[in-house]
């Protein structure tokens, strides 16, 4: 006897968490804590210079080493930013404080 695919409506939670505008919050929630996280990945070279804090309102927050390193970075924070949201395929900064 044949079995029968019948669609049941059912949604799973990685597509209801991926979709529903509900769970908006909570996308940018792991989008941000990501940014984070994946720094080091991004810039394994400079993981000794700087260290990302936190992220708010697309805004990464990077700790530097000192002000010679800010003012660098500082100069490279638009490839920097590119860099970022290439990684992620989509805009996840739009602006790098440093402090």
């Amino acid at each position: 006897m044949a079995r029968q695919h019948i669609s049941s409506g059912f949604k799973s939670i990685t597509e209801i968490i991926q979709k529903e505008k509900d769970f908006e919050n909570l996308r940018d929630t792991v989008k941000n804590y990501n940014v984070v996280e994946e720094f080091e990945v991004i810039f394994p070279e400079l993981s000794k210079i700087a260290k990302a804090i936190k992220t708010d309102k697309r805004i990464l927050f990077l700790k530097v080493e000192n002000s010679v390193w800010k003012s660098e970075m500082n100069f490279q924070k638009n490839l920097l930013i590119e860099k970022i949201n290439k990684h992620f395929n989509e805009q996840v900064i739009k602006s790098i404080k440093f402090i």
